[in-house]
């Protein structure tokens, strides 16, 4: 099984370029100075990826008060982006890394292992990077219908921490 390298706390987060549901290229540079919630998911529309997202829409409001923005991150084509992001009223960008190079260089395309069928995928992480660009926390054991309101927590402390 073949791992990938994990950006650490503390380490530069890597940059990258991906089309978005804002009909532009985005990458971390579009946001330098800014509280980035990097965050990967393993598919569009299903039931963890799903509640994933609309906590990510409901705290927005919070996310956005701390100065932060929210990417989703999948494998997924534009096409399914968009139809998951109107169906459930996601209020941030969502970005497909189709070719898996951004879930690479982020440590989250791994192997699974389903009921004895072996399939590379999307392993679901997140990333809080400072507004220098720094990795300041790294969620890798999620549970997705409570995830949001745990970054919106910690985004706070790690705030506080550096005042």
């Amino acid at each position: 099984m073949q791992e990938f390298y994990e950006p650490k706390v503390g380490e530069l987060a890597p940059d990258f370029k991906l089309p978005s549901t804002e009909g532009t290229q985005m990458g971390l540079r579009n946001f330098k100075g800014r509280w980035v919630v990097l965050y990967f998911y393993p598919k569009d529309d299903t039931p963890g990826c799903t509640a994933e997202a609309c906590g990510f829409r409901d705290g927005m409001t919070k996310l956005t008060s701390e100065g932060a923005v929210v990417l989703g991150v999948s494998t997924d084509p534009m096409a399914s982006h968009e139809k998951f992001r109107t169906k459930h009223g996601l209020n941030f960008a969502l970005l497909s890394d189709e070719s898996a190079d951004v879930a690479k260089m982020y440590g989250v395309w791994k192997e699974k292992n389903l009921y004895g069928r072996r399939s590379w995928g999307v392993a679901r992480a997140t990333y809080i990077i400072g507004p220098d660009g720094r990795v300041r926390k790294v969620y890798r054991k999620v549970k997705a219908d409570e995830h949001a309101p745990q970054v919106i927590a910690d985004l706070a402390e790690l705030k506080k921490a550096e005042k």
